[in-house]
């Protein structure tokens, strides 16, 4: 609320906003409660997938099981007591025809450990030789299958305070199931000849619930938050709306009077460039004729001189001040960019080689012509790279390029090798009368911006990132 309002609009007010205000607390409370259920809904669900992947994975195991004692019986336990009358695990070529048969049928199958128990619960096959021949190592999962009853356990490894809340680094699946005696050919079970235990490692499919949960849940709280946020957003609307009238009404009114302002200041410069440009030229005609009745040796023609170098500055902070001042609507003709760059490098060619500074372009042959007014650009040009040659006061590379993007805009940039512009005045190039040059209007980079905007185009400018200078950027559209 502003304070500036006057108290008993500001009570008038206060009562228009109280509906919103209990429609918020009402429907706060209304989501808090949604989301409280949503995620106890969603702890429901999760447990309920968790039960049903644990049922997959124990059928799973078993259906495994059942084919590994299937292929033992008839691959191991058969051979063995035909050609030896018994079985002997300890036995390294009985063992290796164990292991083989059981690698070869559990081969691309997700299983970690496998271990078969005798009827002593002593262990005589596993993947981990270190276990043969240990006792009394299978527990009630082993009692369970031993009697026929094939039981599973879920082992969970990891932190303690992550485990209750179904973090867990590792989880894996231990199914005992009786290993039974078969009749060849009708399946029909036997007797008990020992106890098969075999291990899944479930980590990566618990994961994935624990994603799925997770995923469910921020989901739920998301969308809740963005109902909240709404929900404010729409009373907070309610509640500033005057306040955003007033504040509409106050900027309109300053940018108003800022046109106004630059109006009146555009008026005065124009009127007092104007005047000045008249007796300027009168000095400089007079200066000119002085030097032609003066001698080449007379010593007052280096003040003469010095007359006409001034008379010229301050005829071009004039015309800064005119272009400035009066924008003018570009005259577009169909007109090829890199001949009004090549016109620029010509004419400041003397200085650039004084002052020793490379300049290298990148002009294609087969770009198209561009409707633009050619003599604006050419000053916005001109201004460009006389910034980069006093950027460069001992000398340096100026690399020139233009460019047809998705033939729908051009392109025009200017690197040079300077030292670059200061990061904190970077954001104040465009002001009118800034500069950090000792003899400058600060209005050059201000009447480029406005020409290329005539153009319906933009610019940027920037510190280069491959090396010291800067980069200055123009992209016009090729139909204006």
């Amino acid at each position: 609320m502003n304070p500036l309002l006057h108290p008993l609009k500001s009570g008038i007010l206060d009562e228009r906003i109280k509906p919103f205000r209990l429609v918020k607390y009402f429907t706060i409370s209304s989501l808090i409660v949604i989301l409280a259920g949503a995620i106890l809904l969603s702890v429901l669900n999760i447990h309920w997938t968790k039960s049903l992947h644990m049922k997959k994975s124990e059928d799973y195991a078993l259906a495994l099981i059942e084919n590994l004692n299937h292929q033992i019986f008839l691959q191991f336990v058969i051979p063995i007591m035909l050609k030896y009358g018994k079985i002997e695990l300890s036995n390294p070529e009985q063992f290796d025809r164990m292991d083989t048969i059981v690698r070869n049928t559990l081969h691309s199958f997700k299983v970690d450990m496998v271990t078969i128990y005798d009827i002593s619960d002593i262990i005589s096959y596993s993947f981990d030789k270190d276990l043969v021949g240990k006792r009394h190592l299978g527990g009630p999962g082993f009692e369970y299958a031993l009697e026929g009853k094939p039981t599973s356990r879920q082992v969970q490894r990891g932190s303690l305070l992550k485990l209750p809340l179904g973090f867990a680094k590792e989880s894996k699946l231990i199914t005992f199931a009786p290993l039974r005696a078969e009749r060849q050919f009708l399946r029909i079970t036997g007797p008990v000849l020992g106890v098969i235990e075999l291990t899944q490692d479930i980590t990566e499919d618990y994961r994935s619930i624990l994603k799925y949960q997770t995923l469910v849940i921020s989901t739920c709280v998301l969308v809740m938050v963005v109902l909240l946020v709404i929900l404010v957003l729409v009373v907070k609307r309610g509640e500033v709306i005057i306040q955003e009238r007033n504040l509409e009404q106050i900027k309109l009114r300053e940018k108003l009077a800022q046109v106004e302002k630059l109006s009146s200041i555009g008026s005065m410069i124009a009127g007092i460039s104007h005047e000045i440009r008249n007796p300027l030229g009168i000095i400089t005609s007079s200066a000119a004729l002085l030097k032609k009745k003066a001698g080449p040796a007379d010593p007052s023609n280096t003040f003469i001189d010095i007359i006409v170098e001034e008379a010229n500055r301050l005829n071009t902070i004039i015309t800064d001040f005119l272009n400035f001042a009066r924008p003018r609507t570009p005259t577009v003709v169909p007109t090829r960019m890199s001949d009004i760059l090549e016109k620029n490098i010509a004419f400041l060619k003397p200085q650039i080689e004084s002052r020793h500074i490379a300049v290298r372009t990148d002009f294609p042959d087969r770009l198209p012509t561009i409707s633009v007014d050619p003599d604006m650009m050419y000053q916005a040009f001109l201004n460009i790279l006389i910034n980069a040659m006093d950027a460069m006061p001992d000398g340096g590379t100026i690399e020139i390029a233009v460019a047809l993007v998705e033939d729908r805009t051009f392109t025009v940039e200017f690197r040079d090798t300077g030292q670059g512009i200061e990061p904190d005045v970077l954001h104040r190039i465009w002001d009118p009368f800034f500069t950090t040059k000792e003899k400058g209007t600060g209005l050059g980079l201000g009447i480029v911006k406005a020409i290329i905007e005539a153009h319906h185009g933009t610019v940027f400018i920037e510190n280069r990132t491959d090396r010291s200078g800067t980069l200055v950027r123009i992209e016009l559209p090729v139909e204006p």
